[in-house]
């Protein structure tokens, strides 16, 4: 069974791009018949907060992104520790001494000579005593994973192909800090085995933790998940953009967008495929493969999501909305004012109006009073209005708008709005005289 997972960190809201991260992990879980977990790695207690992971459930539930199960790293604490115990015992895991500032002169020094800031694994030439002596001095290790130089590291990656990295390019990453708190490499390994995540989907800034993982997973003696790296984000001028890290579901909401909407544009950022309005989440789903993801990076531009929103809306049906509509609005209703609305919240005044009470706009009150004689001695039905205006437009030789638009004024308030056709119907004969006998 496919099991896929979405890790952020709790320490403030999610934004597009790992919104998108998210949703097409849900996707590839759920197009499988697998399970989508949520993992909250809050190893940084200092910057995790319950307020901010609260946020990522409420975020993920607006966009229809259910979890299967849910855990937190801040509870797994022992699993690591095991981990590195286990690492250190087959020499996979080594403590070292270095302060930061001795760590970050020797990244300078290696730079300034042309070579890459890679750990000089000084730390693995330290006696026990030289040790003592330093922890005596009140050093505490840090702790870095032991990679394999010998072996490089391959991979099929499912966006970018053969993926090939030296194993003596990679650095020995520090996967536990001397204060005793861990980093993301370790835990997350860890994390993924005992979860039995068959695949990662993350961005290609992770490409290279990926390789030094890679080797944690065969240190740890785990088969490894499938792995597959999205191209990044870009702005709207198609350079990486401030925007991109603070466009979230709070500014969306706040501008009606609609949740599928954003699905709709996210999950097709990157593909081949055309971004087409969608009715349900769901929609989704059928034909979604990570094959169709290519390299280049992605454009998202928030402009999009307007317009879009409002095609979707007009593709939904009643049962799709019904739960956020006001009270009153049926589905004759819906389907009369939804190619009309932009957001979904301008229903209540078009709802309003059909209701009414309204005040109308009479503005040839010779004409309309005609329209109310005439439409006073014809039988009701849903085709109303096309044998009222035949009617007028026999009566007084008029067509085009010197014929509709007194009629829409008069009976809405309105110079636009959705087809008088299907309003007038359910506007009722009774209101609608009303209206023309101001």
């Amino acid at each position: 069974m496919i099991t896929t997972r979405f890790a952020p960190s709790p320490t403030g809201r999610l934004h597009a791009g790992n919104i998108r991260t998210a949703l097409v992990n849900w996707l590839l879980a759920r197009s499988g018949g697998g399970r989508f977990l949520l993992r909250l790695d809050d190893t940084d207690l200092a910057r995790s907060t319950a307020e901010s992971a609260d946020s990522i459930r409420a975020d993920l539930a607006w966009l229809g992104i259910t979890p299967d199960a849910e855990v937190k790293q801040s509870d797994r604490f022992g699993l690591y520790e095991e981990a590195l115990k286990a690492l250190a015992a087959q020499g996979r895991a080594y403590p070292c001494y270095e302060t930061p500032e001795e760590l970050e002169l020797k990244r300078r020094v290696a730079l300034s000579r042309g070579l890459p800031p890679i750990y000089d694994r000084a730390a693995l030439a330290l006696s026990e005593a030289d040790k003592a002596r330093l922890e005596a001095e009140g050093r505490a290790p840090h702790w870095r994973f032991k990679l394999d130089e010998s072996r490089d590291v391959d991979w099929d990656d499912g966006v970018r192909g053969h993926c090939h990295f030296p194993a003596a390019s990679l650095s020995d990453p520090v996967v536990r800090r001397a204060d005793g708190s861990w980093l993301y490499m370790l835990p997350s390994v860890v994390d993924d085995i005992a979860m039995g995540i068959t695949d990662i989907v993350r961005g290609e800034d992770h490409v290279t933790n990926s390789a030094v993982q890679l080797q944690m997973f065969a240190a740890l003696g785990a088969a490894p998940p499938r792995l597959a790296h999205l191209a990044l984000l870009t702005g709207a001028d198609a350079a990486l953009s401030k925007r991109i890290g603070s466009e979230g579901v709070e500014a969306w909401r706040a501008a009606g967008i609609e949740p599928v909407a954003v699905a709709a544009l996210l999950a097709r950022l990157g593909t081949s495929q055309p971004v087409e309005p969608l009715a349900r989440l769901g929609d989704l789903l059928p034909g979604f493969a990570l094959s169709h993801f290519g390299r280049a990076p992605a454009r998202f531009d928030p402009a999009d999501l307007a317009t879009l929103s409002a095609r979707c809306l007009h593709h939904m049906e009643h049962s799709n909305v019904a739960d956020r509509l006001p009270s009153g609005i049926g589905a004759a209703e819906w389907q009369a004012i939804r190619p009309n609305l932009t957001r979904l919240d301008e229903a209540s005044a078009w709802h309003a109006i059909i209701a009414g009470p309204i005040t109308p706009v009479i503005e040839e009150p010779d004409y309309v009073a005609t329209a109310a004689a005439t439409l006073a001695g014809l039988a009701w039905g849903d085709d109303i209005w096309s044998r009222l205006v035949e009617a007028l437009k026999v009566a007084t030789g008029r067509k085009g708008k010197p014929l509709f638009l007194p009629l829409r004024l008069a009976l809405t308030g309105e110079a636009h709005g959705p087809e008088m056709a299907a309003l007038l119907p359910l506007i009722g004969r009774e209101e609608a005289l009303r209206r023309l006998r101001p």
